[in-house]
């Protein structure tokens, strides 16, 4: 059997197949509507420049217990911060692709404790969107799953 150099037709189709494989590798991004691991909150990630945020978009208790208020971001550290609502508020950003499903470089907040984590953010092959929050060297995982 005799094997031919490709012609520079054919090198151009396997290169752009293999092109747009990769392009749509990294297309499947976690842009959308995601419940939280505890069913409490949704977020609604996007990107932001180059990069990707989410902000919170809905509340299944939107309401403070006490008060009757809507819920603000109480445990922020910074006390000017401590009277913006739940709902809008921004808890993901900076999230970079790092290679097909999965994005790093970001940082997530817990208004709940008020703190902000190293964290990085992976789709499953179920779909769900699994995101781990880092601090030093330990990291917790929580698995998001698509809004309905």
């Amino acid at each position: 059997m005799r094997l031919d150099r490709p012609s520079p037709a054919s090198r151009l189709v396997v290169l752009a197949v293999f092109s747009a494989l990769a392009s749509t590798a990294f297309a499947a991004a976690p842009e959308g509507t995601w419940t939280t691991a505890d069913g409490l909150a949704q977020v609604r990630i996007a990107p932001c420049g180059a990069r990707l945020c989410g902000v919170i978009v809905w509340l299944k208790r939107p309401l403070d217990k006490l008060s009757g208020q809507p819920r603000t971001d109480g445990f922020n550290p910074d006390p000017a911060l401590r009277g913006r609502p739940m709902l809008g508020l921004p808890v993901i950003r900076g999230f970079a692709p790092a290679s097909p499903g999965r994005w790093t470089g970001g940082r997530i907040y817990d208004p709940d404790s008020g703190r902000t984590y190293e964290s990085r953010m992976t789709l499953e092959a179920d779909g769900d969107l699994k995101v781990e929050g880092c601090f030093l060297i330990f990291c917790k995982a929580q698995i998001w799953t698509p809004a309905r």
